[in-house]
């Protein structure tokens, strides 16, 4: 009662402190402890004990369920709309021309993606757990999108003892462009703040009406893999839409595993799950780096072992196989840890400051 004074004072009901010890690492083993079936029954109890401040915070539903911001609309489709308007400077333009539209739009859409992780669902203001975004979860996404444009082409011309130039903008070329998935996954920035908006607002309704830690699990735990099924389902028809259009291949496999592993590792920074991420982010572009850099390094003399499982993988499935290992078993990893982190209540509950 002593160590857990503030946090009952504070609390606008039983619910709230349960949360509290759980993220203090409270458990019902501890619980029994005190003779209390669970952390729930716990909290119900301090709760109960220690005298409210004068002053209470409002209501959980009426205060702390997220808002739909006029600013974070307005910015979610702006990555889509200028990597849409990046790739039809491409298909407008030729020689130094099209490489400095490339340029621009590269660094129009990084900017527009900047901007939407700043504002909104996607953002990581008002962390729910102590902690800020990883340091290396920034370079090692950078290197994964990266990859998405540009590193099956460069891998299928390496296996074959290329690539005889360097990339100009096009999926013909001698180091060919990913156009159609990079634009889906530009375009799927929107429907990514929408689920994590979705995610967030019914979460926070059914932490206010749970009766217990357990019943709040079991209410979360599938309403995370509806909002993941959503997000993965519109993707698929992004891709389509987008091959269809411009009439060149998708990729679908490819984006799929990179477009969920992005988005799980979004959802967990968000709630201040930080280092999970990280290392999935980071496990994956590894596995794409060497998988790149063990093709090059057996052109070396003695070294033609170093090739033999991509160049086995590569022939028997094609080069966008090793994105979609590294990614697909990084994006399963994350969200086993998801569904078991994010159904906690700790995950959201209010932070401190967070208006």
């Amino acid at each position: 009662m002593h160590r857990h004074r503030d946090l009952c004072e504070r609390a606008v009901d039983p619910l709230e402190i349960a949360a509290g010890l759980e993220a203090h690492g409270i458990t019902d083993r501890t619980a029994a402890r005190f003779r209390h079936r669970d952390v729930f029954s716990l909290a119900e109890e301090m709760y109960a004990r220690v005298s409210r401040v004068p002053e209470t915070p409002p209501p959980l539903e009426a205060a702390d369920t997220p808002k739909v911001g006029v600013d974070w609309v307005l910015l979610s489709p702006l990555p889509g709309a200028l990597c849409a308007a990046a790739v039809a400077g491409l298909r407008l333009t030729e020689g130094r021309t099209r490489l400095a539209v490339a340029v621009a739009g590269i660094l129009a859409v990084a900017l527009g993606v900047r901007a939407l992780l700043r504002r909104g669902p996607l953002s990581t203001r008002g962390l729910t757990q102590a902690g800020t975004p990883a340091p290396g979860t920034r370079p090692w996404t950078y290197w994964l999108i990266a990859y998405a444009a540009l590193g099956d082409g460069l891998l299928g011309e390496a296996v074959t003892g290329g690539p005889d130039g360097l990339p100009d903008g096009t999926t013909s070329g001698p180091w060919p462009l990913a156009v159609v998935p990079t634009l889906a996954l530009a375009l799927a920035c929107a429907p990514a703040a929408w689920a994590a908006h979705l995610f967030a607002v019914r979460a926070r309704r059914r932490l206010a009406v749970s009766r217990g830690l357990e019943e709040f699990a079991a209410s979360v735990r599938p309403l995370l893999l509806v909002v993941f099924g959503l997000f993965l389902g519109t993707l698929a028809a992004l891709l389509a839409a987008c091959g269809a259009v411009l009439h060149e291949p998708a990729g679908p496999a490819q984006a799929l595993t990179l477009g969920a592993l992005l988005l799980l590792a979004r959802l967990l920074t968000t709630h201040g799950l930080t280092h999970a991420p990280a290392v999935a982010l980071g496990a994956a572009a590894t596995v794409e780096a060497i998988a790149q850099a063990s093709v090059f390094a057996a052109r070396l003399p003695g070294c033609g072992l170093l090739a033999t499982p991509v160049d086995t993988l590569v022939t028997v499935w094609g080069p966008g196989c090793v994105p979609v290992l590294a990614c697909g078993t990084a994006a399963l990893a994350l969200l086993v840890h998801a569904t078991r982190t994010l159904s906690r209540a700790s995950a959201h509950a209010r932070a401190e400051g967070q208006p």
